[in-house]
C-alpha cells in the first residue's frame, strides 16, 4: 500500500509502486472497472468519462494508509457522479471493511467541499494479493459490530430524531431531568419565558435540576432567550421555589446591579453629552454677548469723540458716557 513502510522502517515494498503504476493510467483502470465492478453497479458507472483524483482528502491519521487510488466518473443515470475508490492490499486487515467505509467517507467530504449539493456514491475496491489471498475477514463493515443486525438497521435506516419543537409541553413535563431544559428551548426565542412560571415552578421543585445545571441555564436563558422582565422573573421561580432561592436570588441581584451599572454609565454618558450641548450653546451665548458688548463700546467711543471734535468738556463727556479720563486720552491721540 502507499506510503506504507515494511519491517524496520524500509521503504515502501515494491509491488505497492507497481501497483499504482498500472492503475493510475487511466485505460488500465476503465479495463480493471469493466471486468471487477459487480454487474449492478458497473451499469451505473460511464467508464468512458473516468478521471483521476487525488487522495490528499484522507484526514491526517490515516495518511499512512490513504486510498492508493481514487478515480471519479458519471453516473449513466443522469447528472451526478460515481467515485471508484481502490485500495491495494498484501496482508490481512480485520478492519480493512472499516477503513474503506472511512475512505468512502472522507471522498463524500471532498465532493462536497467541491461545492455539490448531494452525495456521491462511492465504490470502494479492494485488490488482494499474496499472504491477503484467499481474503480471510468481512468487507462488510457492519458485521464488525458486536451486534450486525442492530448496526445495520442504524446505518441503513433514517438515524433517531427529538424535534423538541414539535413534542406537547404536557409531553415534556414527564420527562423529568431533561423537562426543564426541553421546555426552555422549545420556548426561548418563541414567547416570553414567564409565561412558563408554572411549569418552571413545578419542574424545579421537583428536584429534577443541579445548581450547575440551573445556573447554567438560567445564564443562558439571559443571554438567548425572550423574557420582557428577567429580575421580576427569576425573584417569582426563587420565591416559589425555596431550594433554588438563593441562586435564583443571586443571579436576580446580580441582573439588577448590572443594570444599575448600565444605567449609571448611560447617564454620564447623557450627562457629558449634555454638559458638551450647554457647553455649545454657553459659548454660542457668550460670543453674542461679547460681541454686543464690543458694537456697544465701539459705538460710546465714537461718540464720545464726536462730542470732544465738538467742543464738549471732558467732564461732561465722561459724565454722558460712562468713559474714563484715560479713555478719553487713548480715543484723542
Amino acid at each position: 500500500m502507499s506510503g506504507r513502510k515494511g519491517k524496520g522502517g524500509k521503504s515502501p515494498v515494491p509491488h505497492d509502486g507497481l501497483f499504482k503504476t498500472f492503475l493510475t493510467h487511466t485505460d488500465t483502470a476503465r479495463d480493471f472497472l469493466a471486468l471487477h465492478l459487480p454487474a449492478e453497479l458497473l451499469q451505473l458507472c460511464d467508464l468512458t468519462t473516468l478521471q483521476l483524483e487525488s487522495g490528499s482528502f484522507i484526514e491526517e491519521n490515516l495518511r499512512t494508509y490513504f486510498a492508493d487510488v481514487l478515480y471519479s466518473l458519471k453516473t449513466t443515470e443522469g447528472e451526478g457522479y460515481i467515485y471508484t475508490l481502490i485500495e491495494h492490499q498484501s496482508s490481512p486487515d480485520r478492519h480493512m471493511a472499516f477503513r474503506l467505509m472511512r475512505y468512502s467517507i472522507a471522498a463524500m467530504q471532498k465532493h462536497l467541499d467541491a461545492g455539490h449539493e448531494q452525495l456521491p456514491l462511492v465504490i470502494p475496491l479492494l485488490f488482494s494479493h499474496g499472504r491477503g489471498s484467499p481474503w480471510p475477514y468481512t468487507l462488510n463493515w457492519t458485521e464488525l459490530f458486536a451486534s450486525p443486525g442492530t448496526a445495520r438497521k442504524l446505518y441503513t435506516g433514517d438515524f433517531p430524531l427529538i424535534d423538541v419543537g414539535a413534542i406537547d409541553d404536557d409531553e415534556i413535563m414527564k420527562h423529568r431531568r431533561m423537562a426543564l431544559l426541553e421546555l426552555m428551548l422549545k420556548h426561548a426565542q418563541t414567547r416570553d419565558l414567564a409565561e412558563l412560571t408554572e411549569h418552571l415552578v413545578t419542574l424545579l421543585i421537583a428536584g429534577y435540576t443541579t445548581d450547575e445545571q440551573l445556573v447554567t441555564l438560567m445564564n443562558w436563558m439571559l443571554q438567548t432567550g425572550d423574557t420582557a422582565r428577567p429580575e421580576a422573573f427569576l425573584q417569582e421561580l426563587a420565591r416559589r421555589s425555596p431550594q433554588h432561592e438563593e441562586i435564583l436570588m443571586t443571579i436576580a441581584q446580580r441582573l439588577e446591579q448590572k443594570a444599575r451599572e448600565e444605567g449609571r454609565q448611560e447617564g454620564r454618558m447623557e450627562g457629558i453629552q449634555l454638559g458638551e450641548q450647554r457647553g455649545i450653546q454657553l459659548g454660542e451665548l457668550r460670543g453674542i454677548e461679547k460681541g454686543r458688548s464690543e458694537g456697544e463700546r465701539e459705538a460710546t467711543l465714537k461718540i464720545a469723540r464726536t462730542m470732544l471734535q465738538s467742543g464738549i468738556d471732558r467732564n461732561t463727556v465722561m459724565s454722558m458716557t460712562g468713559l474714563t479720563e484715560e479713555e478719553l486720552r487713548r480715543i484723542t491721540h
